[in-house]
């Protein structure tokens, strides 16, 4: 018989009702990684050892250490330490990548800043050039922001990778393979017009409904960059997998 492929489990941590892991599901699915949600906001429980081969920790309305109002945040701080100590692949996305940011050593704040929302213009920095996630894409792509916390310092030795006119820390690498966002790769613009527009208002921002039309004209081309980046990291997922599975 020929052998058998090792398979890749990502756990993906929601955080809020929104969308879930969105379009990046199906994109890991793609590349042969299974995805397991576990909705904690709904007191769905988390595992207290990290046994899949990724984690994925998705954005919610919370800065990383507010266990009063989001009592599952302790155990989902503890998987992303035992990520990174153990090199398991990770990604962040808004509050996951600031809770990457606070467990590494750097510092988030709560409604810092300029805040962010809608289809916005990145720039990547010289240290994308070589970036397994990041090398190779467009100089200035675009992508969905909604946020008003911001990381304010990044975790000592980490990659910065991208920024924008008005949120300095964008994106960022952890060691070999622990990622970090602030905007949100997996949201599609068709779920902006879900967005609360009393939020929206209460810190100037347009209406979901003009934020909609920005994030739909530019769509395609954020569709082409983000799947990229998830690819990629399914192809990390999977090379760490089938590492682990020889040293066994």
């Amino acid at each position: 018989m020929g052998g058998t492929a090792t398979a890749a489990t990502a756990l993906v941590i929601r955080n809020g009702p929104g969308d879930g892991p969105g379009r990046w599901k199906g994109w890991l699915e793609e590349r042969g990684v299974a995805v397991r949600v576990v909705p904690a906001h709904e007191g769905a429980p988390l595992p207290g050892r990290l046994e899949h081969q990724a984690l994925v920790v998705l954005g919610g309305c919370y800065l990383p250490d507010d266990d009063a109002r989001a009592p599952w945040l302790p155990a989902t701080r503890t998987l992303v330490r035992q990520a990174l100590a153990g090199r398991t692949p990770f990604f962040g996305i808004c509050l996951g990548g600031q809770m990457l940011a606070q467990v590494a050593g750097g510092e988030v704040r709560g409604e810092y800043g300029t805040p962010e929302f809608g289809s916005t213009r990145l720039g990547l920095r010289p240290e994308a050039g070589d970036d397994p996630l990041f090398q190779g894409l467009p100089a200035h792509p675009r992508a969905i922001e909604n946020h008003v916390d911001a990381v304010t310092a990044l975790p000592p030795g980490a990659h910065w990778l991208a920024h924008s006119d008005d949120c300095p820390y964008q994106a960022f690498r952890v060691g070999p393979s622990a990622w970090g966002t602030q905007f949100h790769p997996e949201a599609t613009a068709a779920g902006v017009l879900r967005w609360d527009p009393v939020r929206l208002s209460r810190h100037g921002a347009p209406a979901p409904e003009v934020l909609h039309a920005r994030a739909l004209r530019d769509e395609p081309a954020t569709t082409a960059v983000w799947r990229t980046v998830a690819h990629r990291f399914a192809d990390v997922v999977t090379s760490a997998a089938v590492g682990a599975g020889r040293s066994r």
